[in-house]
């Protein structure tokens, strides 16, 4: 019995980082509300596609979340001379109906027992911040709060991009302040 290719569909989308990528897949790639974040070829040893895109000796990171994959460049290689190698290799493997992620157990977080305040963190997070993120090619996810202070994990693109810090402080801060007064004092990067 032969199994019909996949017709696999990319667009590219820019981002506010000069040196990512945002390659749109017509298929989901991984299941809604995760992401996958490979900065280096060793962390990619779970993940074949991001594991074969740091063979291109151009890439930094890749990037997976929702049916996308953001990929970041070295900044001495413009996107023009590049972005179609990485897109016939995405298209290849994807069609190939290769897995781009072997998945992995994870420990439980018991989230009944959070604090209420980190609850309506994370739910600002969820409902306001990762939407927007999540359309520029990267991903924002809680790390922790103490003291005032919200820790925040900034995935994919949003990894060294130049506007990422003024972003983090000018918009998500300032959203936070606005909404948790008494709680939020400051958001940090962690």
């Amino acid at each position: 019995m032969n199994i019909a290719p996949k017709n696999i569909t990319i667009y590219l989308e820019s981002n506010p980082n000069p040196n990512s990528l945002k390659f749109v897949v017509n298929e989901m790639l991984v299941p809604e509300g995760m992401s996958f974040d490979f900065p280096t070829r060793e962390s990619a040893a779970h993940a074949p596609l991001a594991y074969e895109l740091f063979d291109f000796p151009f890439v930094e990171r890749v990037f997976y979340m929702s049916n996308f994959v953001t990929v970041t460049k070295r900044e001495d290689v413009e996107w023009l001379e590049v972005q179609n190698v990485l897109k016939d290799h995405i298209t290849k493997f994807l069609e190939s109906g290769k897995f781009i992620i072997e998945m992995q157990e994870e420990a439980s977080v018991d989230e009944a027992n959070e604090p209420e305040t980190v609850k309506k963190i994370k739910a600002i997070l969820e409902e306001y911040i990762r939407p927007a993120v999540e359309q520029d090619g990267g991903a924002i996810t809680y790390h922790s709060f103490n003291d005032g202070i919200v820790k925040v994990k900034l995935q994919g693109s949003c990894s060294g991009c130049p506007s990422s810090m003024v972003t983090l402080k000018a918009g998500i801060e300032n959203l936070f302040t606005r909404m948790m007064p008494n709680e939020v004092k400051a958001v940090e990067a962690f």
